[in-house]
């Protein structure tokens, strides 16, 4: 069986929980160990895939098609493997799950409540994970004193009971804040935090103390008095320049050998050769590019998360430091000098009709300069939109999402999803095989006639202007196994022109970066 390690928030949330239970769980398998991560969501969504990304931020999509919480991107890229729908629960799943149980009568007129009914639910859903691995690393949202959380905190608090301390691991993160005007960290948040832990029945065996910079010796004993620990299970963790030099700060630290003695597990030290080897070319980059992210969103760091890592991949494995300059679409003055700024310009994915003016300025912008440009998703049905426009003269072109009634709907809603109905969960989702086109600069890029690539979407280039676009300098450079999508477009004559209807940003991990990324950010650099 399995041995486990809950990981647990407090003070505040977005302190890098489920990165550094990444990190740990890349030191572990360093280590020769087999790891993996779930990740439990407190809230009443039965996905984020309905959610604003800008409040929850990015919705990561899994190979097997699950709208899942970004942390799984971070869960991928940091162990370098998929991960599936059975990495990611949340609240909403889990009361669906009892609810629809308890219609057709399973539970034989008891009375349904949290405990044991929907405890033992989320305790399954972990246990699920016994067979085939060494250590599962659990990751519960939110923070310690949320109502939502407490059914998970209470499932894990028996999961202790059942298995006992030595195949279980509490480790409870908290953020030691540093007061401006008094100069000082402050240890009393993490005090309390680690106070209402206890007072739910768990004693954690290590604290993580998130701060901006190194935690003091003397504050690290004040907090181990306080949450019943040795000095040597209090960790402080500064903030550092590159979230993928946790694993060798991890190690540095002594975490990995503190968890694997409370787990009584024995292995030989970890190999982190790969990882330095990824942080040395981190450190070796010299030049810049500047790569115009052109989105409503204003953080693409949390919007589009995995968009943001690709490209850093991209951009350290080509010896590029990449600046992500935000060009917002809402301010459509002056675009195309902003556009004219920059070495490269992407345009990702989105719904609804906010900033679609402002991403057709910088799309026509950067076919017009001669821009590096990647469209992804929306970016990809803009494109057509307003290439339609402006070279095929198709007056009022447009996607069906945005207008309804145009003359020229170049993008249409999916055959699937004219019925209508339910927004979660009802788009294509998930992984499949589309076709490259010979001699296309993407089949170029990737070298294969066949390649698997995650969408999410429920929108699609219309086929019946197929032939007039075949006519032009746009060609279809991708086509869905099937041939009934299109799946990527490019622009001849243009030095690099490319816009795909899946997502390859959810494909890209530190240590083998996409070649299609690559490809853009070598044509940056040299724009």
């Amino acid at each position: 069986m399995a041995k486990y390690i809950f990981f647990t928030g407090g003070v505040a949330s977005s302190i890098g929980k489920g990165v550094a239970a990444a990190a740990l769980g890349a030191v572990l398998e360093a280590r020769g160990l087999t790891t993996t991560i779930i990740k439990l969501d407190p809230y009443i969504n039965v996905d984020p895939g309905t959610m604003n990304p800008a409040q929850h931020g990015e919705v990561f999509v899994t190979h097997d098609g699950a709208e899942t919480d970004l942390d799984l991107g971070h869960y991928e890229r940091f162990l370098n493997r998929r991960m599936s729908r059975r990495n990611n629960c949340t609240a909403g799943q889990i009361y669906e799950r009892v609810i629809r149980r308890e219609r057709s009568g399973e539970f034989l007129g008891e009375t349904v409540q949290v405990i044991p009914h929907i405890t033992n639910e989320i305790i399954a859903f972990v246990e699920q994970h016994d067979e085939g691995h060494d250590v599962v690393i659990v990751e519960v949202g939110g923070t310690v004193g949320d109502i939502e959380s407490q059914p998970f905190l209470e499932a894990i608090r028996q999961m202790r009971l059942r298995r006992g301390p030595g195949a279980t691991l509490f480790a409870h993160m908290t953020l030691v804040p540093q007061v401006a005007s008094a100069g000082e960290l402050k240890t009393k948040p993490t005090q309390h935090s680690v106070r209402d832990l206890r007072e739910i029945g768990i004693q954690p065996d290590l604290l993580l103390c998130r701060a901006a910079d190194e935690v003091p010796a003397s504050h690290r004993r004040k907090i181990a008095l306080f949450a019943n620990l040795s000095e040597e299970r209090v960790f402080g963790i500064p903030d550092v320049d590159m979230i993928y030099r946790l694993p060798l700060d991890f190690a540095a630290r002594g975490i990995d050998a503190a968890v694997c003695a409370q787990l009584g597990i024995e292995t030989a030290a970890p190999d982190l050769s790969a990882w330095r080897r990824f942080r040395d070319d981190a450190g070796r980059r010299a030049a810049e590019v500047v790569v115009g992210f052109v989105g409503k969103y204003p953080n693409p760091n949390q919007s589009y998360r995995s968009l943001v890592e690709a490209l850093d991949h991209a951009g350290i494995h080509t010896g590029r430091k990449v600046v992500i300059e935000h060009i917002d679409t809402e301010e459509t003055a002056d675009i195309a000098a902003r556009v004219a700024a920059c070495d490269a310009i992407l345009v990702p994915g989105a719904f609804g009709a906010r900033g679609v003016a402002g991403k057709l300025e910088a799309i026509r912008a950067a076919r017009e300069q001669g821009k590096p440009f990647l469209g992804i998703c929306l970016g990809m049905q803009l494109a057509i939109v307003e290439y339609a426009v402006n070279q095929l003269k198709l007056a009022g072109a447009n996607s069906v999402e945005f207008d309804a009634a145009t003359p020229h709907p170049v993008i249409r809603l999916e055959q699937e999803q004219e019925d209508g109905g339910a927004l979660g969960g009802t788009m294509r989702l998930g992984a499949s095989k589309c076709r490259l086109a010979p001699r296309s600069k993407l089949h170029e890029i990737y070298g294969q006639d066949v390649i698997a690539e995650r969408h999410r979407h429920r929108y699609e280039f219309n086929n019946e202007f197929k032939e007039g676009f075949a006519a032009s300098d746009m060609k279809m450079s991708a086509w869905s196994d099937d041939e009934r999508y299109c799946e990527a477009i490019e622009l001849s004559g243009h030095p690099w022109f490319i816009a795909t209807q899946f997502h390859p940003e959810y494909e890209s991990n530190p240590h083998s970066s996409h070649p299609l990324f690559k490809s853009f950010i070598k044509a940056a650099a040299e724009d």
